[in-house]
């Protein structure tokens, strides 16, 4: 098997962005996991790059246009004189509350937006086999609304510049939230499978996701949930990953995996209600020293926030002495379900494929995304791997 090439997108100033004092999210965290792959010497398996901000038309090919423009203009100075459109958007002036105003929002947008575009770039131009975007995963903004600390949709943004060329997109999410953002801009195509495991009921934001959302049109059947309740464990969350994204990559067939991994899911995050270590998110997604055939030391390496990893300075840590409230009867039962409306799914990976973003194509020569993939003219255009099917 040969070397992957992996491109890695990571901007410095991210970390510099603040929601505020009493906000759990904290980009600077984004700086401080950077640090680690610094430390480590991961970098040297990677090409490291920093992304470009995303301009405002590259934005709006999923955004509304006064959403764009209004996040172009708004300040913490100027929230204030705008409180009717700051409820349309759903901002906020409170800087404790989900989606505060705050300084350099738009450029923060477009920073975590132009990794995951680029990312997608690269890839398609085959000169990356797997791209990270260490400022994306804002899987809860919407076409015209920020949400749950979400403002703009880098990987919605991302998956519309792959369906230029690939036929089919799998959006695969472990974040401890449903990725709802994702799954609605996708809800009636079929070029898009989102498959999210989450914590669902008791009110856990943002309260979508139950097994019964699945898609609708075209797309039903193509959106596939995994509802979780508290505590579950490596083991059980490997195995129902495994078995679900196994018949899913069987019957969709996917041409590109997009993964989203939210690092709410581990055990001990203030919001979070899971029950996993770094080897149960490892072994899901391969990302870490496993994605780079490298096992890390459990001991930090020194580094420029040593003193937040204090007292112990380990990499690893135990679960948390919780109960699973994931029954094995409970987890069968969702598999069993899962796997009933993957085979409604026409299995012929050659069947056409429908619902094509329209915007600016990536390729200069054409855009040809409206024809059928197994019908598209020869014209001496790189093609992605196994876009054709006998």
């Amino acid at each position: 098997m040969s070397k992957k090439r992996v491109s890695y997108f990571m901007d410095h100033d991210v970390g510099g962005y603040y929601y505020g004092k009493d906000h759990p999210m904290k980009p600077h965290r984004i700086a401080m996991t950077h640090n680690l792959v610094l430390a480590y010497g991961l970098y040297r398996k990677m090409e490291i790059y920093r992304p470009r901000q995303a301009s405002p038309e590259e934005l709006k090919e999923f955004h509304a246009a006064d959403y764009v423009s209004f996040l172009q203009r708004i300040n913490p100075d100027t929230a204030p004189q705008h409180l009717a459109q700051l409820t349309k958007f759903n901002l906020n002036l409170r800087p404790d509350l989900d989606c505060p105003v705050f300084d350099g929002l738009f450029e923060y947008c477009q920073t975590s937006v132009g990794g995951s575009i680029d990312g997608a770039r690269k890839l398609m131009a085959g000169t990356s086999d797997i791209a990270i975007n260490w400022a994306g995963g804002m899987h809860h903004a919407k076409k015209g609304q920020a949400s749950g600390f979400c403002y703009t949709n880098d990987i919605v943004l991302g998956i519309i510049e792959m369906l230029r060329f690939y036929p089919r997109v799998l959006y695969v999410d472990i974040d401890v939230h449903h990725g709802d953002g994702v799954e609605e801009a996708f809800y009636v195509t079929d070029r898009v499978m989102t498959v999210s495991f989450h914590k669902y009921g008791n009110d856990f934001f943002p309260m979508t996701g139950d097994i019964w959302d699945i898609g609708a049109g075209r797309g039903r059947y193509y959106a596939v949930n995994c509802p979780l309740m508290d505590g579950i464990t490596d083991a059980r969350y490997e195995q129902l990953f495994k078995t679900v994204i196994t018949k899913v990559m069987e019957m969709f067939r996917p041409s590109v995996v997009v993964l989203q991994c939210g690092a709410d899911s581990l055990c001990n995050d203030r919001i979070g209600t899971l029950n996993l270590t770094l080897e149960g998110h490892a072994a899901c997604v391969q990302i870490t020293g496993i994605l780079l055939d490298r096992k890390l030391d459990d001991t930090i390496p020194y580094n420029d926030y040593w003193e937040y990893f204090a007292p112990e300075h380990k990499l690893h840590f135990p679960p948390k002495k919780m109960v699973d409230m994931n029954s094995k009867d409970y987890l069968e039962k969702m598999v069993e379900k899962i796997m009933e409306n993957l085979r409604c799914l026409d299995a012929a990976p050659s069947v056409q494929m429908h619902t094509v973003p329209s915007g600016i194509s990536y390729f200069s020569d054409d855009n040809n995304d409206n024809l059928d993939p197994d019908m598209r003219e020869e014209n001496g255009r790189r093609k992605a791997d196994n876009e054709f099917y006998d």
